[in-house]
C-alpha cells in the first residue's frame, strides 16, 4: 500500500527567529520512500540539515520577520500489516542490556521514574514479565486517562498525567514509558504520522502522533497507549528519551501557529 504524508504549517514571526525542525521522515523509513520529501519554505531561506544525537534527521533556519510557511509532501510504500505482537517476547535484566539502551531506563523531563516508581510496582507487580507486563500498562493508561485536545498543555509530564488521568497522545505516552521504565523496561519515546488505515475515518483534524517502544528479547516493539491496538501505516518521524528530544518545531523567540494542517491518506498504486 502507499501512504501520502505531508503537512502546511504557517507562522507568523514578529522579529527574526531561529528555530529548530524535527520535521523529516526517519533515516530507517527512506527505502520505502516512493515519492522523495520536498519540505519547502515561503519565502526560500537557507535550511541547515543535520543528524541529531539520537539519529534522527533534523533541520536549523532563522525564520524572518513576518509570515512564514514551511510545507512538505511524499509518498511512503507500506506493508500493510499491524504492529507485531509477540507474547512470548522476554524482559532481560538490566545488567544483560546494551549499553546503548540504558538511557531508555532513566529520568528524563517528562518522564519522573523516582517519582512513579512505588506507584508503578503497586500497580504492576504481579503482571508477568515480559510482554504481558508491557501490555498491562498499556491497558491501564488507556482504561484510566481520558483523551481530549483541551487537556494538552506543554509542561505537563507523566506524574501530572497520572494525577489528572486525563491528556492527549504524547501524555498516555508519558506516563506508559515512566510505568515501563519503573518496571526495569527500557521504553522510548516515539513521534511520526498515523492515519485513519484501517479503521472507522475519524472526524477530528489529522494530527502527528506519539506512540512509544520497548527493548524485549533483543529489540524494539511498538506499543501505543493511546489507542491500545495494533494499527496500521504508522511513518516514523523521531525517536528519543520523551517529548523534548523530538519537538517538531523549537523556536528561540516568540510566534504564533496560524496554520497547522497534516496530511496521511492512502493512495491508489503509485
Amino acid at each position: 500500500m502507499f501512504i501520502r504524508v505531508g503537512y502546511d504549517l504557517v507562522f507568523s514571526v514578529p522579529a527574526p527567529t531561529p528555530m529548530l525542525l524535527m520535521l523529516y521522515m526517519h533515516y530507517t523509513r527512506f527505502q520505502s520512500v516512493r515519492k522523495p520529501e520536498q519540505i519547502q519554505t515561503e519565502p526560500q531561506i537557507p535550511v541547515t540539515v543535520f543528524t541529531d544525537t539520537f539519529g534522527n534527521t533534523a533541520a536549523r533556519i532563522v525564520a524572518p520577520t513576518g509570515t512564514l510557511r514551511i510545507t512538505n509532501d511524499a509518498i511512503v510504500e507500506d506493508s500493510g500489516l499491524p504492529d507485531a505482537v509477540n507474547w512470548s517476547a522476554i524482559q532481560h535484566p538490566v545488567d544483560q542490556l546494551p549499553p546503548d539502551v540504558l538511557p531508555f531506563l532513566l529520568n528524563s523531563r517528562y518522564c519522573e521514574v523516582d517519582v512513579l516508581s512505588e506507584i508503578a510496582w503497586g500497580l504492576f507487580n504481579k503482571t508477568p514479565l515480559g510482554w504481558g507486563r508491557v501490555q498491562a500498562v498499556v491497558d491501564w493508561c488507556h482504561a484510566n486517562v481520558e483523551f481530549g485536545y483541551a487537556y494538552a498543555r506543554p509542561t505537563k509530564t507523566a506524574k501530572d498525567v497520572y494525577d489528572e488521568r486525563r491528556g492527549v497522545c504524547r501524555d498516555f505516552t508519558h506516563l506508559a514509558i515512566t510505568f515501563c521504565r519503573c518496571m526495569n523496561i527500557p521504553a522510548r519515546y516515539v513521534t511520526g504520522y498515523l492515519g485513519d488505515i484501517g479503521i472507522p475515518p475519524v472526524p477530528s483534524p489529522m494530527d502527528f502522533s506519539a506512540w512509544f517502544e520497548v527493548y524485549l528479547s533483543g529489540r524494539w516493539w511498538t506499543f501505543d497507549a493511546r489507542h491500545n491496538a495494533p494499527r496500521i501505516g504508522r511513518v516514523l518521524m523521531a525517536r528519543g528519551r520523551d517529548a523534548t528530544d523530538v519537538a517538531l518545531i523549537t523556536t528561540f523567540g516568540p510566534h504564533v501557529l496560524q496554520k497547522f494542517e497534516v496530511r496521511t491518506d492512502e493512495v491508489a498504486g503509485y
